[in-house]
């Protein structure tokens, strides 16, 4: 059985529309009620900050802070992680280069918000997500990134560098600067970023796959997931032969690379590939419904494969998660939730959708910024 990690209170100064408020929570799941724009989707947003990255919305900090607040905004939260009690605080705060998120665990100063993972790990899905398989491809590596990230916390920070060398090698590129030595040095950076990138990419999806064919879910479609555009030819092969062999691709493609004013080849170039599998179709070409319990799906699987992987059941932020599922689906994927073993944060207009979870949550009532505990 895995432990449950739950929030037991959660604080918000200026943030979004909350000027100031508190929340005790208990370890059940918890359901946010209320009118469209009350502010339900704000507060998983605060909890997803809890996590690496820029939440959830994935915001500019400058545009969190509530309108008309003198300064930034902060959070605090009690949490029973995954390494015990502990209390975090993290918010944004001026700088001379503009907002800096800070972080503090247990009132001490973090070197970085990468320690978040060492208590929580945090997964999300939210309406806007409802069109990943027919929109962008960038979209869909984003979410691919986020799942890999609750598995193994350090490829933030290995996606994160790559970026930042490939920025550099394009502006050397177009500049004419075709400084052998400084290239191939960056080249070897980028390698040696891209291919761990890679493997971890596989490395999660393999796993994913496995217990998604183990574990067939009859109340949502399963995923058959594929990774394509980088590399696609090779299976099984060592790490430092694919990092040679990126890197030649990498001088080979210097050229190409000038004219086009980008890198054309590399980990940022991958789409995710994922079909219904009951019914051997693309998840593009799947009805609005089917695509929604595909993702929902998909989640869910994810969520069970951190409980597995690491002990420890993921905090879910369901946004709106019950608006377009039948009774009997509401149903089941309230007992899946439950069966995970982590704490839920769930969202919804009517709080009649969330009956089937009985004693199993504690309900809130937003309205107009203010929070009403039933």
């Amino acid at each position: 059985m895995t432990h449950k990690v739950h929030l037991t209170r959660l604080l918000l100064n200026d943030f979004r529309n909350y000027d100031s408020v508190s929340l005790k929570l208990s370890a059940q799941h918890v359901v946010f009620t209320g009118n469209n724009g009350a502010g339900k989707t704000n507060l998983l947003e605060a909890v997803s900050f809890l996590s690496p990255g820029r939440g959830l919305r994935r915001a500019q900090l400058a545009d969190v802070a509530r309108v008309g607040a003198s300064g930034g905004f902060s959070i605090f939260a009690e949490v029973e992680g995954m390494d015990g009690s502990v209390e975090i605080g993290t918010g944004v705060q001026g700088g001379d280069e503009g907002p800096v998120r800070r972080l503090r665990l247990n009132g001490t100063q973090a070197k970085s918000v990468d320690e978040l993972a060492d208590h929580l790990r945090v997964l999300w899905l939210t309406p806007a997500m409802d069109g990943l398989f027919t929109g962008p491809s960038a979209d869909r590596r984003r979410f691919l990134d986020r799942l890999v990230l609750s598995l193994d916390p350090a490829h933030g920070r290995r996606a994160s560098d790559f970026e930042k060398a490939m920025r550099g090698r394009n502006r050397l590129l177009s500049e004419g600067r075709f400084d052998r030595t400084w290239l191939s040095g960056i080249e070897q950076q980028m390698a040696a970023l891209g291919i761990a990138m890679a493997l971890a990419r596989r490395e999660m999806l393999g796993l994913l796959t496995a217990l998604i064919e183990r574990d067939r879910d009859s109340a949502f479609p399963s995923a058959t997931l594929a990774l394509t555009g980088f590399l696609d030819d090779v299976e099984d092969a060592p790490a430092i032969d694919l990092e040679d062999r990126y890197a030649a691709m990498l001088a080979d493609s210097r050229g190409l690379d000038a004219s086009a004013g980008r890198t054309l080849e590399g980990p940022h170039r991958v789409d995710l590939i994922v079909r219904h599998r009951e019914k051997d179709m693309e998840a593009e070409r799947c009805s609005t419904g089917e695509q929604k319990a595909l993702l929902v799906g998909l989640i869910l699987a994810h969520a069970r494969l951190v409980a597995n992987m690491t002990g420890h059941a993921p905090v879910l932020l369901l946004d709106e998660i019950a608006a377009h599922l039948d009774e009997g689906r509401r149903a089941a994927l309230f007992d899946r939730i439950d069966a995970i073993g982590g704490q839920a944060f769930m969202t919804g207009t009517d709080r009649a959708m969330f009956s089937a979870l009985g004693d199993r949550a504690q309900f809130i009532t937003v309205q107009d910024g203010a929070l009403i505990p039933e």
